[in-house]
């Protein structure tokens, strides 16, 4: 494999990665994914214009998604052009800046999702323990403060993680093992210590994704506790069926995360493209997934996104 000189940071070209051992494929290999990123943006996009156009869903629940929504179509946008740009035109080069500028859009749009899906968890445990004070503590100004706060989070939390990777120095080799910029990947290809990297990167997920599910499993466990204080079975069963697109949602968040890391510390019998492939389609399960969930398990979606397509039909 070839070696670089160390440079300055500035003047560094990385070359990302396909699928390794699939190059010649790498056309076809495209399908799949092309269909996944336009299922992504379109599912995503539609779930966004029907919240804004329809006044019934101006409630705190779908404010909330329609933030998910957001999150999901940066993710996809964030990973798109060098992905594609790889299977098509094998257009491996991205300069250093160009680098931590994905890498930091990525992880934000990544704590962001995790930020939402805990704000998602606060929202169905307020309605269904204190569902008289609902209107009163999940107000427009406090929805609006949440959503500041997410980005203001993920910003500060994030931005140390990568402007510190200015610091190091780049003389081995410049390939990346994906298909765009991950911050593991781009520390490991360092000739200098970083430990330092490593320490605040850890802290960065501990922070974020760490507390994060942690107080999302808090959050239903107290749901749960509420839910099996009501007496009814019939209305056990509806109360808890509102939380069904939520924990889908989780689930199709945390378990691709999940298999990723396992995957990295115990997978390396595994070829490499398998590496490549769980890396890929990790980023891209929330976003294509989400939109399916809530328009398949919330009949006030369903309703809205088929009322955009066949407004004559909703009215009867």
């Amino acid at each position: 494999m070839s070696t670089f000189q160390n440079t300055t940071s500035s003047s560094i070209v990385f070359l990302l990665t396909g699928v390794p051992g699939l190059e010649a494929f790498h056309v076809w290999i495209s399908i799949p994914f092309c269909f996944l990123y336009i299922t992504a943006l379109s599912g995503n996009s539609l779930i966004l214009f029907a919240i804004v156009t329809q006044p019934s869903l101006h409630e705190p629940m779908y404010y909330f998604l329609s933030m998910l929504s957001t999150t999901d179509l940066g993710l996809s946008i964030s990973t798109l052009v060098t992905v594609l740009g790889i299977f098509w035109f094998n257009a491996r080069k991205i300069s250093f800046n160009a680098c931590l500028l994905q890498m930091f859009f990525i992880q934000l749009f990544t704590v962001m999702e995790s930020s939402v899906l805990l704000a998602m968890a606060f929202d169905r445990f307020v309605a269904i323990s204190n569902p008289l004070r609902y209107a009163s503590v999940l107000t427009d100004l406090k929805i609006a403060q949440i959503g500041v706060a997410i980005i203001t989070r993920g910003t500060l939390t994030l931005t140390p993680m990568v402007l510190l990777l200015k610091r190091l120095s780049y003389c081995r080799s410049h390939v990346l093992h994906h298909s765009y910029c991950f911050h593991p990947d781009v520390m490991k290809l360092s000739c200098t210590d970083t430990r330092i990297n490593s320490v605040v990167g850890l802290t960065a997920l501990i922070t974020t994704a760490g507390v994060d599910s942690a107080f999302i499993l808090l959050s239903y466990v107290l749901i749960i506790k509420t839910v099996l204080s009501i007496a009814s079975p019939e209305e056990r069963k509806k109360t808890f069926g509102t939380c069904i697109s939520h924990i889908g949602a989780v689930a199709v968040f945390y378990i691709p995360l999940i298999s990723l890391s396992f995957v990295h510390r115990f997978g390396k019998w595994a070829p490499p493209y398998v590496h490549t492939m769980i890396a890929n389609t990790y980023l891209l399960i929330p976003p294509v997934m989400n939109p399916i969930i809530y328009s398949v398990k919330t009949k006030q979606i369903r309703k809205a996104v088929l009322k955009i397509f066949y407004p004559s039909a909703a009215k009867k």
